[in-house]
């Protein structure tokens, strides 16, 4: 899932008791995070590492402890647009308790503009259509979903305990209430040998549910690769920058996308790519095909810049 580990911006306006460490997408920057869950109910994916530490076991936060967090902040003065509610699990919580929280929300900061969640497509499963539009009436517009591939084989690999189905229905689901989703895709998830297929699945999954958003991210393996590849029986090679421009220029020739904001910029990408599809599908595979057949002709991030 896309995410950045910096202490949340409200944070230094304001003491919050939050369970560190705390992520959140990159596009929620300058949002308040509201922290209604500790860490992640599935916690199992060997790509994540960041609910692993003891301190993240999960855990739903009180109703008491998330009112008074948000009294506490509008007693402050403190003037907020955008909630992004944390931790990675958010949805896991039900219906009625996810209204409740929208609900104190617009009691202490009628003017919010925007509530915000990562989903887990399997957290959905519970909710109908009604219950998520009564929802994004109260203020949940967008969730971020970490589908990571469209590929079946390659997400039993890695433990996500999802699959192209689980997670087309959940933004099929999502689109039908009214709300909006921000999709992830890990590049370089299967590796040499699953490469294409990965690519390819992936996007026939975006091409079948139209998000509003779509992000690509480099997988990575801060904590060492040795879980990962246990997943694979040990037949994953990771892709070298080559392979993932490669793996992008099979994706984005695959997509037929009729509106969705693209970015490929996040700190783990050595190629950044932005536009909306399709409209700029032509200019961002010349970028790749320059980046892989014209070496130093396409503005590449350095190593020592590329993070998590």
């Amino acid at each position: 899932m896309s995410n950045t580990r910096k202490r949340p911006y409200y944070h230094l306006m304001i003491h919050l008791p939050y369970v560190e460490p705390v992520f959140r997408p990159p596009s929620e920057a300058h949002s308040l995070i509201l922290q209604v869950t500790n860490g992640c109910s599935w916690n199992r994916c060997t790509f994540c590492e960041m609910y692993t530490q003891p301190q993240k076991k999960f855990r739903l936060k009180p109703q008491e402890e998330i009112e008074q967090e948000l009294e506490a902040i509008a007693e402050a003065g403190v003037p907020v647009r955008r909630i992004f509610l944390a931790d990675g699990d958010a949805m896991a919580l039900s219906f009625r308790r996810l209204k409740e929280i929208l609900l104190a929300i617009h009691r202490y900061f009628p003017g919010v503009q925007r509530v915000s969640s990562y989903c887990l497509p399997r957290n959905l499963k519970s909710k109908t259509v009604e219950e998520l539009a009564e929802l994004e009436e109260a203020g949940l517009r967008l969730f971020y979903v970490g589908c990571e591939s469209g590929d079946d084989l390659v997400l039993e690999r890695v433990n996500k305990g999802e699959s192209f189905d689980t997670s087309l229905a959940a933004l099929r689901k999502i689109k039908a209430a009214g709300s909006k989703s921000s999709v992830m895709i890990l590049n370089g998830m299967g590796g040499k040998r699953y490469s294409r297929q990965h690519a390819l699945n992936s996007a026939r999954l975006m091409n079948e549910a139209q998000p509003e958003y779509l992000s690509t991210l480099v997988v990575s393996f801060p904590a060492g690769v040795d879980r990962y590849q246990a997943g694979f029986g040990g037949e994953f090679e990771p892709l070298d920058q080559a392979g993932l421009f490669r793996e992008m220029s099979w994706l984005l020739e695959a997509l037929e996308l009729e509106n969705t904001i693209f970015r490929s910029d996040h700190a783990s990408n050595y190629l950044v790519l932005k536009g909306t599809l399709g409209r700029d599908k032509p200019r961002l595979l010349q970028t790749v095909r320059d980046a892989l057949e014209r070496p130093g002709a396409v503005n590449l991030r350095p190593e020592w810049m590329r993070g998590l």
